[in-house]
């Protein structure tokens, strides 16, 4: 991946002497230069810059100016940002740190002084990036169920509550659907768990398929998934489930599972019913009407009318 450094100064002298400095260290492949905060701040929105070189004095936009645009926007507020200034001037440093700046160098500037502080810059920055990979990382294997790569039933509670909250206020729609696979144990008992895995793994992959990329679909334990269909009237949530049943009814497998057909029960219930006046009502109600499902001969959808 190519390492960038913004260089933003007018003086197109002092430019040259920061790229003659860094250059012996070999860190970056590329060397962007600008006159000025309105020309630096354009430059860093066209692309990734690793570290930034900027001047407080400058026309048309100064340092501050630039920081505060910087600070503006989220996706720039971890790229360090150093300073150059001028010899004995305190106040401005301590306001330009105040507004975000990561270090100052005074300027006549002490070519291994500023390689130091860009080195160690980079380094904090590096690791920064790399703990929020590891918590982006964690984050994502604490929600997601291992198998099937779908959101868990952590996941799945944490966003229901936060959905459920936002209907009840917007008096908008909200529905609910739980699938079963119909006779799954026969699955693992005639093919094995292993086999069983790849079902699981199938029809996950072909619920999200029928799913909007705004719905969310969980696995709720062993061969049951759950949908949250936001905005969704229970009408409109039937029809989906009923395309879901016909997609997984149509399901093609290989190998060891070539003879198998399998088929799902589904269940789906509105936040609109006159029953449902917490969660645990919305997914007794769904559940209630995939019970009657299996009951009433399974590859089915019942609603909680």
């Amino acid at each position: 991946m190519s390492i960038s450094v913004l260089i933003i100064d007018d003086s197109e002298v002092i430019r040259e002497r920061i790229i003659k400095a860094l250059k012996p260290i070999n860190i970056f492949d590329r060397y962007i230069e600008a006159e000025d905060g309105l020309d630096g701040f354009k430059q860093l929105l066209s692309g990734p810059v690793e570290l930034v070189l900027c001047d407080l004095e400058m026309p048309r936009i100064d340092g501050f100016k630039f920081l505060s645009m910087i600070k503006a926007r989220p996706e720039l507020q971890d790229v360090p940002v150093i300073m150059l200034t001028g010899v004995g001037d305190r106040v401005r440093k301590i306001k330009g740190l105040e507004m975000g700046a990561s270090d100052y160098v005074t300027k006549p500037f002490d070519p291994e002084e500023l390689v130091a502080r860009v080195k160690i810059h980079l380094k904090i920055k590096q690791l920064q990036d790399s703990l929020r990979y590891s918590n982006n990382l964690l984050l994502e294997i604490s929600n997601t169920d291992y198998l099937t790569g779908m959101f868990n039933r952590r996941y799945l509670m944490k966003e229901l509550e936060k959905e459920f909250q936002r209907s009840a206020r917007k008096e908008s729609d909200m529905s609910l659907i739980i699938l079963d696979i119909d006779l799954f144990k026969r699955v693992n008992d005639t093919f094995g768990h292993l086999q069983g895995d790849i079902v699981l793994q199938k029809v996950a992959n072909q619920l999200q398929k029928e799913l909007r990329g705004y719905d969310v679909a969980a696995r709720y334990g062993g061969e049951e998934f759950i949908a949250i269909l936001p905005d969704t009237a229970l009408s409109e949530a039937s029809f989906v489930a009923e395309r879901i049943r016909l997609s997984v009814q149509s399901l093609m497998f290989s190998g060891e599972l070539l003879p198998l057909t399998i088929t799902a029960s589904l269940g789906v219930a509105g936040i609109k019913h006159p029953e449902c006046g917490s969660i645990d009502d919305l997914i007794k109600l769904a559940d209630d009407a995939l019970y009657r499902a299996k009951s009433s001969g399974r590859n089915r959808v019942v609603s909680a009318e």
